[in-house]
């Protein structure tokens, strides 16, 4: 993250944000910042919180209590479609895609190109146009899939992981939420996942990555905030710690230590 990206303002807030379901308190006084070109890690043990959190960035829940701000506005996202309307994409482990159609109409679905003229009023597609945006797309964030045409149920996991992140990326995300994006995958491939979050970033776009591969969180990103029943316990800069410290952190052990 480069000295002007650091000092940018934050894309994406949580202020004091709590969510309850009846008398279970999954979240409480959560407080987020990511700015653009920032890698911001969400750990924790299973039913930390991290779930319910990604849910709330990303309008699939709203919080009990708590504000949501977008570039310093406050937001209220009644659905993914606001969230999405605000430049904030998620990326779930299954992706979402549609694996009978070809990555070009996966990028494109529900945004499809028609063309000029009368064949557009038509209903007529423009299919070049749109196989040209999306080798575009991958090539912006080197993506080395040469066939947009390739249907993406033959890609290997690490690939149509990719393809999710650059259809996100193509439709203007100003965030990024990745939610376990390596869990299933090989070593060789989760490293590429690696990089292209690094390539995400580099193109001023903020991400939240929720993961337990607490070596790669350390690896990518700049700030790991660490959620314990449903608290912020601890925010740690990557520079300051090690990968021991993380894991002490998510089993309560830093706190009792302390």
């Amino acid at each position: 993250m480069s000295g002007d990206t650091a000092s940018a303002g934050p894309v994406l807030e949580a202020r004091n944000v709590s969510r309850t379901f009846g008398s279970v308190i999954a979240l409480s006084d959560v407080n987020l910042e990511v700015r653009p070109g920032e890698v911001v890690g969400l750990v924790g043990d299973n039913g930390a919180g991290k779930s319910t959190l990604l849910k709330i960035l990303c309008g699939a829940l709203q919080p009990s209590s708590g504000q949501l701000l977008v570039r310093g506005e406050p937001v209220t996202f009644h659905s993914p479609k606001d969230s999405r309307g605000r430049g904030i994409e998620v990326v779930y482990q299954d992706l979402a895609l549609a694996t009978e159609l070809s990555i070009v109409e996966n990028i494109f679905l529900g945004r499809e190109r028609r063309r000029a003229g009368i064949l557009g009023r038509a209903g007529f597609l423009d299919r070049a146009a749109m196989a040209r945006d999306a080798k575009e797309s991958l090539d912006s964030l080197a993506i080395e899939i040469s066939d947009v045409e390739a249907r993406c149920g033959l890609l290997s996991g690490g690939q149509r992981q990719a393809v999710a992140v650059a259809r996100a990326v193509r439709w203007g995300s100003r965030v990024l939420l990745l939610d376990e994006p390596t869990a299933a995958l090989a070593v060789m491939e989760a490293d590429k996942i690696g990089g292209l979050v690094n390539e995400v970033a580099s193109q001023g776009v903020g991400v939240v990555l929720v993961s337990h591969n607490m070596p790669q969180v350390h690896q990518l990103c700049h700030r790991i905030l660490v959620l314990l029943r449903g608290r912020i316990v601890a925010d740690l800069r990557r520079d300051e710690i090690k990968v021991e410290d993380i894991v002490m952190w998510i089993t309560g052990a830093a706190l009792a230590s302390r």
